[in-house]
């Protein structure tokens, strides 16, 4: 069955080398084609000058009728002009009304020769390799016909020299035509066959795995960033899912157990009334519980890479960060949460980005309650800026901070820094944050020392440059 680089069963290797060599053949038969023609044109118009010239000679030197004269023709015709294979000369006298078809005939020549030589003082006629050149010549009140006819040499032996000549040269520039496809097809697709092996090899079990990417900017290099771009997706969505299962099943199944346990526990016999709320109430604080987990885990499934499409609008980030304030005010009077626009530009245009609301008020929210929670409620601040075509929120505690060793893993589901021990909290936050990021073509950046504090950087691209670009 043929692969993707291959149609209808041939290598588009082989294919673009065979176009290639062909292409290359074409252009070189038109243009050897095209030589050997004009030289044959040449070749028959110049032999055709020839004899005209050597029968204008024979015409002088045969009807003059001073000896000297014709003495000095004949040496400058046997001085400077070469006989030519088989050249016969012939004269006729031209009479009036003489039909010249005995001539004709003697000679092996049409009789329109004779008469486009009479009326146009020249003719010129070939018989497969023998040509006639004919010009009438006038001598006082005498006119003549005077013919002369040979072998055109230079057609049966140069020509046909340039005519092998030619063809070797084709052969040769063919080969060489060849070898320059092959090569420069492999040179094309080298690349391609490198990643098309390297793609092989990866696998569920190493999606850890990238292709090199060029240094060059062109096709290939777009086309290596295009798979490792969906190699990192896929990683994503198999360690989401992996997690989830892992660590769903755990987390759904410990309020699960605490409130079967607890029905089974108050339901073995008759309790009194206050036994009966309490277990009500550790029921449904359990309930609650699996509720928030629950919702938690479909916020996250919502914003994977798989998830549903979102309604965007243009949205003014100053103006969501108050709004993050107001709710967190409400639900926790006692925080500590400043605001700092100091850096913000002039044109207010610059401090919009093209999101969902709800979504990004869920996933700052996120970060600046994590930074109440996990400093106590120290002074959180959140500073917004504008620069680059990004905009810029960076959220900073004073809090516990996050161990080195663990921040590569604070984007996995469930998972909870050594140090969160005290802090109630179910480890869906930070990668639920994330996810909202890459929909909004933003990027998350956190930096942490312990004891120190955390330093959380969302940075999106601007509408003016969403659209400029």
């Amino acid at each position: 069955m043929p692969n993707k680089y291959t149609y209808k069963g041939i290598k588009s290797q082989t294919k673009i080398a065979a176009i290639f060599f062909l292409f290359s053949l074409c252009i070189i038969i038109l243009l050897s084609g095209s030589v050997y023609y004009s030289m044959n044109k040449y070749a028959y118009t110049d032999f055709y000058k020839r004899l005209e010239i050597r029968a204008a000679i024979v015409a002088r030197s045969m009807v003059v009728t001073e000896s000297e004269n014709m003495t000095a023709l004949r040496e400058i015709r046997d001085l400077h002009l070469s006989r030519l294979p088989q050249e016969k000369e012939y004269i006729f006298r031209i009479e009036p009304g003489k039909k010249f078809e005995s001539e004709a005939k003697k000679l092996g020549v049409p009789l329109s020769f004779f008469d486009k030589m009479i009326k146009s003082r020249t003719a010129v006629y070939q018989r497969k390799n023998i040509f006639y050149s004919g010009v009438s010549y006038e001598m006082g009140a005498e006119k003549y016909a005077v013919i002369v006819s040979a072998e055109n040499y230079y057609n049966s032996h140069h020509l046909a020299y340039i005519r092998n000549v030619i063809l070797v040269a084709i052969g040769v520039t063919s080969l060489f035509a060849l070898s320059i496809s092959v090569i420069f097809s492999k040179q094309v697709f080298t690349p391609v066959i490198n990643i098309t092996k390297r793609v092989k090899e990866i696998g569920s079990q190493n999606l850890h795995v990238r292709l090199e990417t060029p240094n060059v900017n062109d096709e290939i290099g777009e086309l290596t960033a295009t798979f490792n771009n969906m190699l990192d997706r896929l990683e994503t969505a198999f360690e989401t899912q992996n997690n989830f299962i892992s660590n769903a099943s755990h987390e759904l199944r410990t309020p699960l157990t605490t409130i079967i346990g607890e029905a089974d526990l108050t339901l073995s016999k008759e309790r009194e009334k206050h036994t009966y709320i309490d277990a009500l109430t550790v029921i449904l604080a359990e309930a609650e519980r699996l509720d928030s987990i629950t919702q938690s885990l479909l916020l996250l499934a919502q914003t994977g890479f798989n998830g549903k499409n979102q309604t965007f609008e243009n949205i003014r980030v100053d103006q969501l960060l108050y709004d993050v304030k107001d709710t967190i005010d409400k639900i926790n009077p006692q925080n500590k949460i400043s605001i700092i626009l100091n850096d913000i530009p002039d044109n207010p245009y610059e401090l919009k980005i093209k999101g969902n609301k709800q979504l990004l008020h869920l996933a700052i929210s996120n970060i600046v309650t994590n930074a109440c929670k996990y400093s106590e409620n120290r002074p959180v601040d959140v500073k917004l800026e504008a620069k680059g075509g990004k905009v810029i929120v960076g959220v900073r505690d004073r809090g516990i901070g996050i161990p080195d060793m663990e921040l590569p893993y604070i984007y996995d589901p469930f998972f909870r820094a050594s140090n969160t021990v005290a802090y109630k909290g179910y480890g869906i936050g930070m990668p639920l944050t994330r996810n909202i990021m890459r929909i909004h073509q933003g990027e998350i950046k956190v930096s942490s020392a312990v004891n120190a504090g955390t330093d959380v950087q969302l940075v999106f691209p601007s509408l003016s440059s969403v659209q400029d670009s």
